[in-house]
């Protein structure tokens, strides 16, 4: 398996002097250093009567507000002696306006050094916070395998957030006894508390889907789990799916956007439930969730099931993402280089970062493959 997990901005990288991902640019470290040299060569040459020596200190303001406090204090010791350098060219020491200057490079070092510091302690702090971030969200999202059954698959999970890379889609493979359960599922909100409800969700079903013989027991159990960790508004949309050995797919829909269901032929279809439930969380009385359908899908078909960061991605003229016009994306035989076409389209489509995650599960009904046990007739309870 080959998760991805993108954002807005790249992650990773060893912290830099500014306590942040990265090195800062060439254009901003040379900036300081520019700025005395302009003002070295305009005061040479127009003369004392500019009055442009106290100008100095920009060298040691701008260097506080990019670099570290080393660099802070390296161009402030510059800017001093510029300063000196100046002033004694210009005779300016003979006044009080040669000793002002030098008290104003001086104070503004002083003041670049520690705005360098506080900056650097706070960038320290957000880099520490999005570490355990990613750390929570990859053990949540821990990596489905490639093959199960006689499925491979595929997941691609695209973060809006580039902050703090945390979302609230969910997604989990679990090759069980009668066939491979599979969840996907998106939690209302982000951050750490969207992360603890998708939590709540996962790990109900990863024990259900398991444990339990009829896959509405396994929607009943994340259902309970559900309701018990949400409160007020809140809510998850999900689909929970059975896939046999013989084929065909039994699905629950709560509320969530229908699958994507690719034929050998070409031919994609969006499969809908006989009547659509409400999401998981608001408290739906037991033997009221949703009904169980069936959908053909055996070997050679392909089923994507997605977030609706997915088909509610727009561009610049507000067009949503149109995913069934570009089903033919997934035909790469490689199910994960399959999944990285459509998600690199998907960002193309919205010309810039996404505006909610997105998160897409592939499965592929391979032949010929290892057999496990079957659904059976099927059996709603």
């Amino acid at each position: 398996m080959k998760r991805r997990i993108r954002s807005a901005a790249p992650s990773g990288g060893a912290l830099s002097e500014t306590g942040g991902h990265g090195r800062t640019p060439p254009v901003l470290t040379a900036l300081p250093y520019v700025f005395m040299a302009v003002v070295a060569v305009v005061d040479t040459t127009a003369g004392a009567s500019v009055g442009l020596l106290p100008l100095v200190s920009l060298g040691p303001a701008f260097s506080g507000l990019v670099g570290g406090w080393r660099r802070t204090a390296l161009v402030g010791v510059l800017a001093v002696a510029l300063c000196c350098a100046l002033g004694i060219y210009d005779g300016l020491f003979e006044e009080r306006r040669g000793f002002s200057a030098l008290a104003s490079v001086i104070g503004v070092t002083a003041a670049g050094i520690i705005a360098a510091v506080m900056r650097q302690r706070r960038e320290t702090e957000f880099a520490n916070v999005r570490s355990i971030a990613e750390v929570a969200q990859r053990v949540l999202l821990r990596p489905v395998p490639r093959s199960a059954g006689r499925l491979r698959t595929a997941v691609s999970y695209t973060s809006a957030v580039a902050e703090a890379r945390i979302g609230g889609d969910l997604y989990e493979v679990v090759a069980s006894p009668v066939g491979v359960r599979v969840i996907i599922g998106d939690v209302q909100g982000k951050g750490l508390e969207a992360v603890e409800t998708a939590a709540v969700v996962l790990g109900a079903f990863r024990e259900a889907a398991y444990d339990e013989t009829g896959l509405s027991a396994v929607g009943e159990r994340v259902q309970r789990a559900a309701d018990r960790a949400l409160s007020g508004e809140k809510f998850v949309t999900a689909i929970i799916a059975e896939i046999g050995g013989e084929g065909g797919a039994v699905l629950l829909n709560y509320g969530h956007p229908a699958p994507m269901v690719l034929r050998q032929d070409g031919s994609a279809c969006f499969p809908e439930p006989p009547q659509y439930a409400m999401p998981l969380g608001l408290g739906v009385p037991a033997g009221e969730g949703p009904v169980p359908y069936r959908v053909p899908f055996g070997p050679g078909d392909q089923m994507l099931l997605y977030t609706d960061g997915v088909t509610e991605a727009r561009d610049h003229t507000g067009t949503f993402y149109p995913l069934g016009q570009r089903s033919h994306l997934l035909k790469d035989p490689d199910p994960e280089a399959a999944l990285e076409a459509l998600r690199t389209d998907l960002v193309q489509h919205t010309e810039g970062p996404l505006h909610d995650d997105a998160a897409m599960l592939l499965l592929r009904f391979r032949d010929p493959g290892p057999t496990f046990g079957t659904l059976g007739p099927f059996d709603p309870s």
